[in-house]
């Protein structure tokens, strides 16, 4: 019937169909191709109403793309057992993750936003370090808590973009133990080892 495609007045819903709206766009359509004006002829309101629940797209993609786990249920299985070892877990924690279908179509499109935008890249960024990787190597001590955690994001990020985004295809057919051994050590090096430079 007609009215079921006339805008939605504030309230009545319009905050829970934007979200709904805007999740589905970004997870069939990727960031870039995404606009506030799609969104807003999808849930049935008008545009400024979007800005004025969510702010920028930057800000509405954040709000609707969580990652697709939660760090506080991560980080005890990461710490409990000890130092030793914690580059190993986390690389079978990463690895997993995106054998999980849903998780991976979530941080594909997280990675996708990220090599297209840079607002998205700066929100994304603080998303993976401020919730999982920063506090991991907080927990873990060290010097140099910050390189510690960029430098495993580096690994783990790059090797989802290589393996589910580019396709490599050694790296696209991998094993999940086979990728865990390789990934492993240079986690394990980069949250625990000795990162002073060496001299000649």
């Amino acid at each position: 019937m007609a009215g079921t495609r006339g805008r939605r007045p504030a309230g009545s819903g319009t905050r829970e169909a934007i979200l709904a709206a805007a999740s589905r766009a970004f997870a069939e359509q990727g960031y870039p191709r995404t606009t506030l004006r799609g969104i807003a002829r999808d849930a049935g309101v008008d545009t400024r109403l979007v800005s004025h629940y969510f702010g920028t797209k930057q800000e509405l993609f954040v709000t609707v793309v969580e990652l697709p786990f939660d760090p506080d249920r991560v980080m005890p299985a990461l710490l409990e057992p000890g130092r030793d070892g914690v580059g190993f877990r986390l690389a079978a924690f990463a690895v997993g993750v995106m054998e999980t279908p849903g998780a991976r179509r979530t941080m594909t499109g997280l990675l996708r936003a990220a090599a297209s935008e840079e607002d998205a890249a700066v929100l994304v960024r603080d998303l993976l370090m401020e919730r999982l990787l920063g506090p991991l190597v907080r927990h873990l001590g060290g010097e140099d808590p910050e390189l510690r955690a960029s430098l495993a994001a580096s690994q783990v990020a790059g090797l989802a973009f290589a393996r589910h985004v580019v396709g490599l295809p050694r790296l696209a057919s991998a094993s999940r133990d086979e990728l865990v051994a390789a990934l492993g050590p240079v986690l394990e090096h980069y949250l625990t080892g000795d990162l002073s430079p060496t001299t000649a």
